[in-house]
């Protein structure tokens, strides 16, 4: 599953390369989903140009523009598969990290398994800007001293979640914005839903829609998940 916000650019290779990826790995009946969050480009009729040749992609449609956890909420809970992972469109993740995910996942009797840039940062192979780089690590100490999340990255794009996993947590996110991953591995912990993190290979692509006001917004979203717990909102 793949939010995609005025992705026209940077879809088509993304959707190549995972369509080459589940034609060679048994997977068996296999869907791509991408979620249009408003675009105002060409991004939705590529999706639909990808259908008609290929039915295993399928294009949801989000009332207007609405944020990337609104997005990801939506494509997990209209998924169809027993294991649902959500990618960014840019692939900063190579898709072939989905095999390394998927047999942690069951190795270690787990429901969900988040992609980390954190374990093992030899895998990085682009980093971001040192600026950029400091305020992720900087954001984490954060959120752990604010949620008591374990993670050591809450914020790569490439999560695995089994199906009765994502029903469970999904319709529960309050969050909209780019604190939706902490809210919902937060959601994951109140509800005793089993999360491991997994070290993945990462390139960073420019072209983040993450502004500054959207990361300071995080912050504010920590507490916003902590408040919601209080009143019982996961519950």
């Amino acid at each position: 599953m793949i939010p995609a916000y005025n992705e026209e650019k940077r879809l088509p290779p993304t959707l190549e390369a995972i369509r080459y990826y589940l034609d060679s790995a048994p997977f068996g009946d296999a869907e791509i989903v991408v979620v249009d969050d408003g675009s105002s480009d060409r991004t939705p009729e590529l999706v639909e140009a990808a259908g008609r040749e290929d039915t295993r992609f399928r294009l949801l449609r989000n009332p207007g523009n609405r944020g990337k956890g609104y997005s990801v909420r939506h494509g997990m809970l209209e998924a169809r598969g027993e294991w649902i992972l959500f990618t960014d469109a840019d692939m900063s993740a190579p898709i072939g990290e989905l095999t390394r995910l998927l047999e942690a996942a069951r190795a270690q009797n787990a429901t969900i398994a988040l992609g980390s840039r954190g374990l093992d940062r030899s895998l990085i192979g682009v980093h971001q800007s040192a600026w950029r780089e400091a305020s992720g690590i900087f954001f984490n100490r954060v959120m752990r001293l604010v949620t008591g999340l374990p993670f050591a990255d809450t914020q790569c794009g490439f999560k695995l979640y089994r199906r009765d996993a994502a029903q469970a947590i999904f319709p529960l996110q309050r969050l909209n914005g780019f604190g939706f991953d902490v809210e919902d591995l937060y959601i994951a912990r109140v509800r005793g839903i089993p999360a491991i993190e997994v070290p993945v290979r990462w390139n960073n692509v420019e072209g983040t829609k993450v502004s500054l006001v959207h990361g300071l917004r995080s912050f504010s979203d920590l507490l916003l998940v902590r408040w919601n717990d209080v009143r019982g909102l996961y519950r």
